[in-house]
């Protein structure tokens, strides 16, 4: 039989969104069926996924099975502490919101990448070269 999730959660960052089931206890952090080290392999973002549970100090109380799509893998790391952090803060109101609010681990970063207008060239501002020589 399945172990059943505590809490489930969203977090999103750009176009990224990842699906957060938290559990209690010790277990390995699943992203997309893969662990932390084969779906993030640079260390630098393995260890940005465990700051909410340092900031927390809930380190080896509880475990996630996470789903994520879209993005990069830079805004996934980003949904995914997003994602963790919801799930605490849900977890424990009184104990963690506070914490996990002062370290911005709340805050879904509201920046998008901007639309292409028309008559510009290839992107958002950049502007059709005149040729007058």
């Amino acid at each position: 039989m399945a172990k059943k999730p505590i809490v489930k959660t969203i977090g999103s960052r750009k176009r990224a969104t990842a699906r957060v089931w938290l559990y209690r206890g010790k277990g390995d952090m699943v992203v997309n069926d893969q662990p932390i080290e084969e779906y993030f392999p640079l260390s630098l973002r393995q260890g940005r996924l465990e700051e909410p549970f340092l900031v927390t100090d809930t380190r080896g109380k509880y475990y996630a099975t996470i789903k994520v799509a879209g993005g990069g893998k830079s805004a996934q790391v980003e949904a995914v502490i997003h994602g963790l952090a919801r799930a605490l803060d849900s977890v424990d109101k009184e104990k963690y919101h506070s914490l996990l609010k002062k370290a911005g681990f709340l805050t879904r970063d509201p920046r998008e990448k901007e639309r292409r207008k028309p008559g510009t060239a290839r992107s958002a501002r950049a502007k059709r070269q005149s040729p007058k020589r």
